[in-house]
């Protein structure tokens, strides 16, 4: 996957969330512009054209954003690049928290399509199209983004919104890992659809689209593999992750930051028991969550309160 935090420039920060803007942006929005020419009487309205498209895409990544943050997630990062927006959120490894979190961005773009099909009836009706040719064009123009941009998002076609949607539709009868498995599977199939409109169309930006999609529809697909590995671990009684509720797995998949010797974090009390460092949160292997080990414990009796000790400095790491 492209790094796309290097080469970007901070824009703002709005309710915590930090906008980023690639530099490329800049590239494209010159190119698009001077290829638009010709629809306004004045390069102004291709501007703001662009301008508006620019705020379309931030709408739609806001919607993710905050709606990750209702359902108990960490957003705080919005980055804006050629191929669209990218929101950084991370919410409960729950279906109906990620369902949220992933459908409230194209719900925002559905959000503006009757005020903006408003807009574009009464520019007809009041004879815009003669008065006023470059506003009606904008309009329009404007119109026709936001309908694109939803139905682009909308395709089941992992990881566009439209994929992990479906993917965390079946996740409730699934599971975790194999309802991102068929997600992936099926985005395979929609890239390869993608491909060849690509290729009909000659459109070099959607081939880096697809290009882009290939890559993080692979990596979906090794996390999934990765996730039904995972499920089948045997499981230890009595903890559970205060974050997704999942069971924490038997073994030594705990890695001690000082002595880099793996452990079972839930037999020894989050202290490794090589170099007895010891830890003040425990980090969940299926949601990266890390909460302090006493929050993991559902039997009653269980007792970690010695955690509330001195803590050395490191952390325990995930194998």
């Amino acid at each position: 996957m492209f790094n796309l935090r290097q080469g970007s420039i901070h824009l703002f920060r709005v309710a915590g969330i930090d906008v980023f803007l690639h530099w490329w942006w800049f590239l494209i929005a010159i190119y698009e512009i001077e290829t638009g020419t010709g629809r306004y009487s004045s390069p102004v309205w291709n501007v703001l054209e662009y301008l508006a498209l620019f705020l379309i895409v931030l709408l739609h990544e806001f919607g993710h954003a905050l709606a990750c943050r209702q359902v108990g997630g960490t957003a705080n990062r919005i980055m804006l690049w050629p191929l669209g927006g990218v929101a950084y959120v991370d919410p409960p490894q729950r279906p109906g928290a990620m369902l949220w979190s992933i459908a409230a961005g194209p719900l925002v773009n559905v959000a503006l399509l009757p005020i903006l099909m408003v807009l574009s009836s009464m520019s007809r009706s009041l004879g815009w199209q003669q008065s006023l040719p470059d506003v009606y064009i904008f309009i329009r123009a404007v119109l026709f983004i936001d309908a694109m941009l939803l139905v682009f998002n909308i395709l089941p076609v992992y990881p566009l919104d439209g994929g992990q949607i479906l993917r965390s539709l079946l996740w409730f009868p699934l599971g975790r890992g194999r309802s991102l498995a068929a997600a992936t599977v099926i985005g395979f199939i929609g890239i390869a659809g993608f491909i060849a409109f690509a290729a009909w169309a000659h459109s070099i930006w959607l081939i880096v689209m697809a290009v882009y999609l290939i890559m993080n529809c692979w990596t979906g697909l090794k996390a999934a593999r990765i996730y039904l590995r995972q499920e089948k671990l045997p499981r230890r009684e009595g903890f559970a992750c205060p974050s997704c509720h999942s069971a924490p797995p038997l073994g030594p998949l705990w890695t001690c930051s000082q002595c880099r010797q793996p452990f079972d974090t839930f037999e020894s009390g989050a202290v490794c028991p090589n170099c007895r460092t010891r830890f003040p949160t425990t980090t969940c292997l299926f949601c990266r969550r890390q909460s302090p080990i006493g929050d993991w414990a559902v039997r009653t009796g269980a007792n970690y309160g010695a955690l509330n000790g001195e803590v050395l400095n490191g952390g325990e790491t995930v194998r």
